[in-house]
């Protein structure tokens, strides 16, 4: 027995001396002298032994056993839960099935035998053990590479477990026993055959972190369902049909995930940086509008008090020399009507004398001398109706006055509607953008077919035509397949402005086109499209580029469009309550804007009425 025995030994030894695969090629001979020799019971148990303790070193060598020999011939990639067919290939168990899923006959990838029924696959435990040997391995140089490196960056040292004076600095980590030795307490596990075994590994901080806590063995998958990280028995067990990688694969898709992350995050960070700015900008142009609008006002009201003062003394003035003037009138037309009344009375007087006078020939003598009556004014031209101008100017006083009270009243109103923020923003946003109103006129040869356009361009309304034309004679400018019709003019910069009477209309598109928005056939409802409106369907409010998504509720009878073409926005407001409809904002314009036009069809009913360009003042 002896001399078998040492003739195994010396086919270990020639193996392993001549052959890149010793171990394979002793393992073949162990089984053939198991064949063909006379060997007992308890020699073939001792070589079976013999052979295990072989092949388990055999697994931890990474000398001998080589990546490519556990890689999936699908993935190319090392085993990931392997499983073996029935035909003797192993593959990864994902990519095994995928491959099965995918193909009508269910047959190996590599010698394309086929099989009946989907064979019921489980783990191969021997060759996952092997995988997760060399994995270990294979991590275990990376983490320590990974270690050594910021240890060397950060100057930190690991120091011995063990020591129980001054703590030595460790060589080694032992990821069996979770701890780290300096060079004499780490004797024993190059003495001691049961230590000897433990992968020893250069010092490493927090080794219970890398080790399974369950099943103590080395982290070396990770399940990208869960989230966690998995040792193979783990993996094997609670997470079989999972997405289970390689910590290595992991981290490198974790990498490219935390890159376009923090692209996103940079990208996102830039945008509100820019906003800011924009926002910074955005206060100090409203400080200069604020101090404009106090220097401004104030001028404004000093001015007008000054002129109400001025107005004043003036007033006080002319009535005072009116008053005078009057005055000296009266008492001028007082003395000489007293000069008057005396003289009367002395005719008076003669008349009497003479009405008592008997005889008959001094009476007659005396009377035509006695009855003349003296010179006098005429009553009929004196006229009190200086007091009447005095009632007019009091009139005018007090109706100016209250007029102007009435001013001081709606300005503090405004004041107060100000200071209390009750609805005034938007109203003083709506009545700021109206200053950039621009008259706009529609294009007729830019019309469907079956719109009219009102003679002075200001209308534009739907008919229930019969709906054939001759495309060939219509104007190439014209829309063929939406409702629609532009304005005359377009703008490629500043602001502008325009209102738009829709009436009890139950459906109407709104907004501003480019002017390569494309005039035949569909249009694609992106963002990009180029056509920038608003979509009233009879009581909700949608954008054209995002269809059954409301963005507003109710109905308007007048619309005010505003763009701001260089700050790229377009908002629509309800003129009648001041209140924002939609804002289209950050768009980006590259070519000249028109006003665009849809009164839509009668789809809804009630629709015939037309959409009428007004101006700001007007009151429909």
């Amino acid at each position: 027995m002896c001399s078998e025995m040492d003739n195994i030994m010396k086919t270990r030894e020639t193996a392993e001396d001549h052959s890149p695969c010793g171990r394979i090629t002793f393992v073949t001979a162990v089984s053939r002298m198991m064949c063909f020799c006379s060997i007992d019971v308890n020699l073939c148990l001792n070589l079976t032994v013999l052979f295990v303790c072989f092949f388990s070193e055999m697994a931890l060598s990474t000398t001998l056993l080589s990546e490519e020999q556990l890689l999936c011939s699908i993935c190319l990639d090392v085993f990931t839960r392997p499983v073996s067919t029935p035909c003797g290939h192993n593959f990864c168990m994902t990519c095994i099935t995928t491959y099965w899923s995918d193909t009508p006959v269910c047959q190996c990838p590599l010698c394309k035998e086929t099989f009946e029924r989907k064979p019921e696959l489980k783990v191969n435990t021997f060759i996952s053990e092997l995988v997760s040997q060399f994995m270990s391995l294979q991590i275990t140089d990376a983490h320590i590479r990974s270690l050594e490196q910021q240890q060397a960056n950060s100057g930190s040292t690991v120091l011995c477990d063990i020591c129980t004076g001054t703590q030595e600095n460790a060589v080694k980590s032992c990821l069996e026993c979770l701890t780290s030795y300096c060079n004499v307490h780490l004797e024993p596990h190059h003495r001691a055959a049961g230590l000897k075994r433990h992968t020893l590994v250069n010092p490493l901080t927090r080794l219970e972190d890398r080790i399974c806590k369950e099943h103590n063995r080395l982290l070396i998958l990770f399940c990208k369902n869960d989230k966690v990280l998995l040792c193979d028995i783990c993996s094997g067990s609670r997470h079989m049909n999972h997405n289970v990688v390689t910590v290595e694969q992991a981290y490198k898709e974790m990498k490219d995930l935390l890159k376009d992350t923090e692209a996103k995050v940079q990208h996102m960070s830039q945008q509100r940086q820019q906003k800011v700015r924009a926002m910074e900008e955005s206060l100090k142009q409203r400080r200069r509008e604020t101090d404009d609008v106090l220097a401004n006002s104030e001028q404004d009201l000093t001015a007008l008090v000054s002129e109400i003062q001025k107005s004043q003394m003036e007033l006080v003035k002319v009535m005072e020399e009116k008053q005078k003037d009057a005055e000296e009138e009266v008492n001028s037309l007082i003395s000489d009507m007293a000069r008057e009344i005396a003289e009367l009375q002395r005719t008076a007087m003669k008349l009497r004398e003479l009405k008592q006078t008997k005889d008959q020939l001094c009476f007659l003598q005396k009377f035509p001398n006695s009855c003349s009556l003296p010179q006098m004014m005429d009553l009929s031209t004196f006229s009190l109706n200086r007091h009447l101008k005095i009632q007019h100017v009091r009139k005018f006083m007090s109706s100016s006055v209250s007029q102007l009270q009435m001013l001081v009243n709606k300005m503090n109103t405004e004041i107060k509607r100000f200071t209390d923020g009750t609805g005034v923003s938007e109203a003083l946003t709506l009545r700021y953008m109206q200053q950039y109103e621009v008259n706009i006129f529609l294009d007729p040869d830019t019309a469907h077919p079956l719109l009219v356009v009102s003679e002075n361009g200001k209308q534009v309304r739907y008919t229930m035509g019969s709906g054939v034309w001759e495309v060939s004679s219509l104007n190439p400018d014209m829309f063929m397949e939406h409702l629609a019709v532009l304005g005359q003019i377009g703008f490629s910069s500043r602001k502008f402005y325009f209102e738009v009477f829709v009436g009890p209309k139950t459906e109407w598109c709104l907004g501003v086109a480019t002017a390569s928005l494309p005039r035949r056939g569909g249009l694609a409802r992106t963002p990009q499209c180029g056509l920038w409106v608003i979509w009233f369907l009879e009581d909700k409010f949608e954008t054209y580029c995002s269809p059954g998504v409301p963005v507003h509720w109710g109905k308007v009878e007048r619309v005010g469009v505003f763009v701001d073409y260089d700050g790229g926005q377009i908002s629509f407001y309800d003129v009648q309550t001041t209140t924002l409809i939609y804002s289209f904002t950050e768009c980006s314009f590259t070519e000249e804007l028109y006003p665009y036009f849809n009164p839509c069809d009668n789809e809804y009913g009630s629709n015939l009425g037309p959409m009428i360009i007004v101006p700001v003042s007007d009151v429909t």
